[in-house]
């Protein structure tokens, strides 16, 4: 008979967990405590004026573009609000998975299948990146050409693996219809739209340490960083933070900089994240315990 004040496999689970996010998010706070200091100038005006539109862009646009893509049927506050939650997930994790995954939790509860919530989440991401091959052709700056090999190979390497399990295993084949070529459309400008207030936030972040670049120069920057993105890592010291540095000391900005510039950029995005998407899940646990309590306590009145 096991010790019975062993722990649960499950408690372990949930150990490794909050270890696992205390060690990202030491991480992400690690660059920008090391880095800001050190900066022989730093102005937050610039910096916070450029966090607007990227408030924005991520928490209005990229909503609007999930529930224009969505099947759910929900609303739009209700695309906003999970998606608000999602990114908070999203920072407390290697790649931002878990945002995508608080986002199929988040649609299964609703009734959708785990197939078609998986396939919606992904075709967000999907017109997520369209948006910003978009955004890159569109600002007159080359797109990288191993970003677009990168793409197409993805691309290539999902319908493969679509072909395969839909043949082995059919029922994990979703069943939601494609979404419309205007609400595809419109996805894409949506992501558009998102794509600058990224560089908006990021010209906020150069400004702040003093120095300047050319838009079209920044553009470029940002397009050839994006390569990076494919592998994951905390956020403020993935493998894309790091290309862009790289990218911005090229454009002739000091890499001390450089450094602090990115490393501010990704110590803002906590903020709107924390605020919304903390507010939202504090606000969504308060209700769901009233109901509960409403409940039981319906439930002990009810005579046998």
């Amino acid at each position: 008979m096991p010790w019975s004040g062993a722990p649960s496999t499950a408690a372990l689970g949930r150990h490794r967990t909050a270890v696992l996010r205390t060690a990202l998010v030491a991480v992400a706070l690690a660059v920008p405590l090391l880095t800001l200091p050190s900066l022989p100038r730093l102005s937050w005006w610039p910096a916070l004026l450029g966090l607007l539109p990227w408030v924005v862009g991520k928490y209005v646009l990229c909503p609007l573009r999930w529930h224009a893509l969505s099947a759910s049927g929900r609303s739009r506050a209700w695309h906003v609000r999970a998606y608000a939650e999602s990114e908070l997930c999203g920072l407390l994790t290697p790649g931002h998975v878990g945002a995508d995954a608080w986002r199929v939790r988040r649609l299964t509860r609703t009734g959708m299948s785990t197939p078609d919530a998986v396939a919606e989440a992904g075709l967000d991401r999907l017109v997520g990146a369209l948006g910003l091959a978009a955004f890159v052709a569109v600002s007159a700056t080359a797109l990288p050409v191993r970003m677009l090999l990168t793409a197409l190979g993805l691309a290539a390497l999902a319908v493969a693996a679509a072909v395969l399990v839909g043949r082995r295993r059919p029922d994990w084949v979703p069943h939601r219809r494609l979404p419309r070529g205007r609400a595809l459309v419109l996805g894409v400008l949506l992501s558009v739209g998102y794509q600058l207030s990224i560089c908006l936030l990021l010209l906020g972040t150069v400004m702040a340490t003093g120095h300047t670049l050319g838009p079209l120069a920044l553009l470029g920057a940002f397009g050839a960083s994006q390569i990076a993105g494919a592998v994951p890592g905390p956020h403020g010291a993935s493998p894309r933070d790091g290309a862009l540095v790289v990218a911005l000391a090229g454009l002739g900005l000091p890499w001390q900089a450089a450094l602090g510039a990115v490393a501010l950029k990704a110590t803002l995005a906590w903020l709107p994240a924390l605020l919304l998407g903390g507010v939202s899940l504090l606000l969504a646990r308060l209700v769901a315990d009233r109901w509960h309590a409403g409940g039981t306590s319906a439930r002990v009145a009810t005579p046998a």
